[in-house]
């Protein structure tokens, strides 16, 4: 079983950045891939960005390509989120997920709210 925590949300100006985490227990993240997903009131939950078990291999939803850089810490257990440029439309609950190639995502954390002003 793993455990995983978010964190590092909160409120930020339009243009600002903000750095998420992802902390794992139980179990190593090694062997997973890790994705992050945001779910904005009234929407469904979407796909932001994936990172390969051994983190050489990154993916982005077009909306935030360039922005967003994902990356992990397997020595850490932990898997970041860092945003720059950030808009009003990234405001969202942040949830990360850790999956393979089985089952898909099979773990996912609590969520952290990010809330970006205009």
């Amino acid at each position: 079983q793993v455990q995983l925590v978010e964190s590092g949300g909160g409120l930020v100006q339009a243009g600002g950045s903000l750095r998420l985490s992802c902390a794992a227990s139980g179990r190593t993240l090694s062997t997973y891939y890790m994705g992050w997903f945001r779910q904005a009131p009234g929407k469904e939950r979407e796909f932001v960005a994936r990172i390969s078990s051994s983190g050489v291999n990154t993916f982005y939803a077009d909306s935030v390509k360039g922005r967003f850089t994902i990356g992990r810490d397997n020595a850490k257990n932990t898997v970041y989120l860092q945003m720059n440029n950030l808009k009003p439309e990234d405001t969202a609950v942040y949830y990360c997920g850790a999956g393979n190639g089985y089952s898909g995502y099979v773990y996912w954390g609590q969520g952290t709210q990010v809330t970006v002003s205009s």
